[in-house]
């Protein structure tokens, strides 16, 4: 059981409820910042079509700063247990306006407000976010405290150039990158560091194409060389700058 106050709420209930969240959409990177209530400043996302997305952390369960190892392995868990509900989701990252703490997550949809606070619970969580077209909600999840107020957002597009394409009837996203393995994964969104991506060569492949993955999401993404005739002939199926 997590530490809650006299109200039923977290004892960080206040820092949940200043939170900001980043999700990254396909081409586009949208921040949700708590207003007053009533107040919807910009327009709901419409890959959610309308649904209620919810933003679920597994880092840090329990309130307590965990390794990054652990945390990308907590994150791992929770990416399999959303994929296995076949949920629709977006990488998103949760943390205060400064951007001092940030907590990797996901943004779902398809899930009740209870079943998103009992995914919470399971992974040692002490609240969840749940942003509708007409509100921002912070809701406990080992009680049934919640916080609504309104939304304001504001967008920045995606450089990260990609393209979703399907492989073995699950999403991955293929990256074109001069020779280098990008700052964050082109499918999950989680910083490449704990642990890295993998560059891996590719038979038959000439020597300046090759890929790398990502060994906690299974994402894997071309890296190409800007001079590559392999390069310009992906450019049309390819989102994003060169």
């Amino acid at each position: 059981m997590h530490a809650v106050d006299a109200t039923g709420t977290p004892r960080n209930w206040d820092l949940y409820r200043a939170a900001v969240v980043d999700i990254r959409f396909r081409d586009r990177i949208v921040r949700v910042e708590p207003r007053s209530p009533g107040t919807a400043g910009g327009s709901f996302p419409a890959p959610a079509g309308g649904a209620t997305i919810h933003v679920i952390t597994a880092w840090n369960p329990l309130g307590r700063d965990a390794s990054p190892e652990a945390n990308a392995h907590a994150h791992h868990l929770l990416l399999a247990e959303v994929r296995h509900r076949n949920l629709t989701w977006w990488p998103a990252i949760g943390g205060d306006m400064s951007g001092t703490h940030r907590e990797e997550s996901l943004a779902v949809t398809g899930l009740s407000d209870t079943a998103a606070r009992d995914l919470g619970r399971r992974f040692g969580q002490d609240a969840v976010f749940a942003w509708t077209p007409d509100a921002w909600r912070v809701l406990a999840c080992d009680t049934d405290a919640a916080a609504v107020s309104g939304w304001a957002v504001s967008e920045r597009a995606d450089s990260r150039g990609r393209a979703a394409v399907e492989a073995g009837g699950g999403t991955r996203v293929m990256g074109m990158y001069p020779m280098r393995t990008p700052d964050h994964c082109p499918h999950c969104g989680r910083r490449l560091a704990d642990p890295p991506a993998e560059r891996v060569k590719a038979d038959g492949f000439p020597a300046e194409v090759t890929y790398a993955t990502d060994p906690v999401c299974g994402a894997r993404w071309h890296v190409w060389d800007r001079t590559s005739p392999l390069r310009r002939l992906a450019r049309p199926y390819v989102e994003g700058p060169e």
